[in-house]
């Protein structure tokens, strides 16, 4: 079947997850979080995603916002840094974070060749809602589809099945990106086309399923779609 129907993950896909402790660092006053914002921004994406895994098999859901602070509170303690100012600086910023340049282009080219858009994604409504309005993308996505529906999070297969019940499309009508090896190798698993977004060159996952397509950004996902 054709491709009807592109998902995008949010988190370090549309969103550059270390613009908060980026654009933090760049503030007066922020000297000490300058010198380490790089490990900072890595430590508080990896127990980010740990703590969702984790909660998954455990079966202690909370929404995305918990794990968020969560895994900041972890990744601040491991460089040393204390300040309660700065966590809340940190923590507002990430409802803002800023969307990658090319994201705004290829969503508005995915909605000129009429294909259903949207966003799969761990984050609550909430911080999706902040995201995309900050972004300014709410125009080109049909909807935010949030894992607080199912109470689980990804890479539960529940979370996935939200696309198919939302657009009532096939698996194989959906083309779906990610920035994580890990869940596009999933969605793979679960029946999309996927396409994993590696911006850092990271080896393949060892996983049972792979991504269909690699590519080091959004800029050719309408190409690809169409082509598919």
């Amino acid at each position: 079947m054709p491709i009807t129907t592109c998902i995008f993950d949010a988190y370090g896909t549309l969103f550059d997850v270390a613009a908060a402790a980026r654009e933090a660092a760049e503030e007066p006053g922020n000297e000490d979080l300058a010198r380490v914002w790089q490990k900072l921004a890595n430590d508080w994406r990896l127990k980010q995603l740990q703590y969702t895994w984790l909660r998954a098999v455990i079966g202690d859901h909370t929404d995305f916002w918990e794990v968020t602070q969560n895994g900041l509170d972890w990744a601040m303690e491991a460089s040393g840094l204390e300040s309660p100012e700065l966590r809340e600086r940190l923590l507002q910023l990430y409802w803002e974070l800023s969307a990658y340049p090319e994201v705004p282009a290829m969503l508005a080219t995915l909605k000129q060749n009429n294909m259903n858009t949207a966003i799969l994604s761990n984050g609550s409504p909430e911080m999706l809602s902040g995201a995309v309005d900050s972004a300014a993308i709410g125009g080109v996505l049909d909807d935010v589809l949030s894992v607080e529906d199912v109470g689980v999070f990804k890479p539960h297969g529940s979370v996935y099945e939200l696309v198919c019940k939302r657009f009532d499309c096939d698996r194989s009508e959906v083309l779906f990106v990610s920035s994580n090896g890990w869940d596009a190798a999933a969605a793979a698993g679960f029946g999309f086309v996927t396409a994993w977004v590696n911006r850092a060159g990271e080896p393949v996952d060892r996983l049972p399923s792979k991504p269909a397509h690699i590519l080091s950004d959004l800029t050719t996902i309408p190409n690809l779609a169409e082509g598919l």
